[in-house]
């Protein structure tokens, strides 16, 4: 199940809290690979990419949290290397990425502000019972 699927699952569940925290620990990083497979390969899973040889490979991993971004970029990639022409695509699809995770957080933003204002128009009582029932239990 994708987690995608899995976040959806979540909400018709009613588990808005657990869906919150499954959406929030994958937003956290993206990675995008471009890489060339060998002509004799017909899969193309993310093992796959795993296991490509470094130097036919670009890789870039954002941490939103952190701040930090990491680049790999193969030897076949630059100078006078075969596959050189990719680093223009590689780069367009990493502006894209930054764009969809700006989308996203102002998602998680929106859905955030949706969810307070829905529990501040709760009745009290009602709230109380949503916080009893959504905190774990100390009792043993």
């Amino acid at each position: 199940m994708t987690t995608s699927d899995e976040f959806k699952e979540k909400l018709k569940a009613g588990e808005i809290v657990d869906a919150l925290t499954l959406a929030l620990s994958e937003a956290v990083e993206l990675e995008i690979t471009t890489w060339v497979s060998p002509a004799h390969s017909d899969s193309k899973s993310a093992a796959d990419v795993e296991q490509s040889s470094p130097g036919y490979r670009m890789r870039t991993r954002m941490n939103i949290v952190d701040g930090d971004i990491n680049n790999e970029v193969g030897t076949h990639f630059i100078g006078n290397g075969p596959y050189r022409e990719l680093r223009q695509f590689h780069m367009e699809q990493v502006l894209e990425g930054r764009k969809i995770i700006r989308q996203n957080l102002e998602s998680l933003q929106q859905l955030f502000t949706v969810i307070a204002s829905t529990l501040s128009q709760l009745p009290r009582d009602s709230q109380q019972i949503e916080e009893q029932n959504s905190l774990p239990s100390l009792k043993e």
